[in-house]
């Protein structure tokens, strides 16, 4: 699909899913970042799933960094809210990481409703 055209963000979005499944994350993050630079007036998604790779990596920051990127292009993707409340968490940002779980809930996001309801969530129910 790239060799035929190789201004296809969505043909660069899916390379780079399969590259994160085979866990050839700095490849999924080139490929997702390609995107990016093709189309960025619908890169949402594209920043969101290279915030994915990031997670795997580790790379709470850049996490942190794509999903802003995300909920600045799409304020109602909830997944971003969702991503980057992990994050936050991680960064030991524990209000920021509430805040943002919460609105991940007001927006619809079910997972993150269940996880707020659950005993992990405690913390984030319990925050003042």
């Amino acid at each position: 699909m790239l060799e035929i055209n190789p201004q296809d963000a969505k043909a660069y979005n899916e390379r780079g899913i399969a590259k994160n499944g085979l866990k050839d994350y700095l490849g999924a993050i080139a490929d997702f970042t390609k995107a990016i630079e093709i189309n960025p007036r619908d890169a949402y998604i594209y920043f969101d799933n290279r915030a994915g790779v990031k997670i795997e990596m580790g790379d709470y920051r850049g996490v942190v960094f794509d999903t802003t990127k995300t909920i600045e292009i799409n304020p109602n993707y909830t997944n971003a809210y969702e991503r980057r409340g992990i994050a936050k968490q991680y960064l030991g940002d524990d209000r920021g990481a509430c805040a943002d779980y919460k609105k991940a809930v007001s927006l619809g996001d079910e997972s993150a409703a269940q996880w707020l309801k659950s005993e992990g969530g405690t913390w984030c129910r319990n925050l003042q």
